[in-house]
């Protein structure tokens, strides 16, 4: 069960017949977590109506203050989504709010677990992701690798300058050490994201689109990649 803080509605209980049910735990949570976000901001329930009117998804203030008191019966998940962008939080921390309560039932007649071992479940974070898993590890490897690429363009940048402008033979020589370390690193990682894109396609799944500097890289001719083994993916 959710253990509650104030904002949350409901205490921990000592007997087993008083437990919410794990429905009105999650709204409770959600609902908790809007008005401890809200009253942050110094929000009337009206500015946050006011809010979600703007982003394009109207939720009323009598709706918003009927989910605040528990007296609303249901919790819409694009309502979830559009608070969460009116709170300036991303959806998951409305339903698992890490650090502000103590415990959650991710699932019915399961045991309570942590906020933030609930949300790595979610958001499929955990490690040990099965087979079925492997577009979403595609997917990050692919983000990790263009972060890593353009980080090692830029040090390989960073590098050269010195190089050129180094005031003596030795800073020079220093220089050029880490233009090279952070070439090969450029290398790696365009080598892995041409892999994982392959990989992609060959699942019949058309690859994230590229960050523009990326893709004057990556969009270049080059050896066709090695999709024999993906274990170091």
């Amino acid at each position: 069960m959710t253990q509650s803080r104030s904002d949350y509605g409901y205490e921990r209980a000592d007997d087993e017949d008083d437990v919410p049910e794990w429905v009105d735990q999650v709204m409770a949570t959600v609902a908790g977590e809007v008005r401890r976000r809200r009253r942050e901001l110094g929000w009337s329930a009206q500015d946050l109506a006011d809010k979600c009117e703007e982003i394009g998804h109207p939720i009323p203030r009598n709706v918003i203050a009927n989910m605040e008191s528990g007296r609303r019966s249901n919790l819409p998940l694009v309502d979830v989504m559009v608070l969460a962008q009116a709170l300036n939080t991303p959806p998951i921390c409305l339903i698992y709010p890490v650090g502000y309560v103590d415990d959650v039932q991710r699932l019915p007649l399961q045991d309570s677990t942590s906020p933030l071992d609930a949300l790595r479940w979610f958001t499929g974070e955990e490690t040990d992701l099965g087979a079925d898993d492997d577009m979403l590890r595609y997917f990050r490897v692919h983000h990790a690798a263009q972060e890593r690429l353009r980080s090692a363009r830029r040090d390989e940048e960073y590098a050269r300058y010195h190089a050129q402008t180094a005031p003596n033979a030795d800073r020079k020589a220093e220089a050029l050490r880490s233009q090279a370390r952070a070439a090969e690193a450029a290398d790696n990682a365009e080598n892995r994201l041409r892999r994982v894109r392959a990989f992609i396609e060959e699942e019949g799944v058309t690859p994230p689109l590229l960050w523009p500097d990326v893709a004057a890289v990556i969009d270049s001719p080059g050896s066709d990649p090695d999709t024999t083994e993906e274990n170091d993916l």
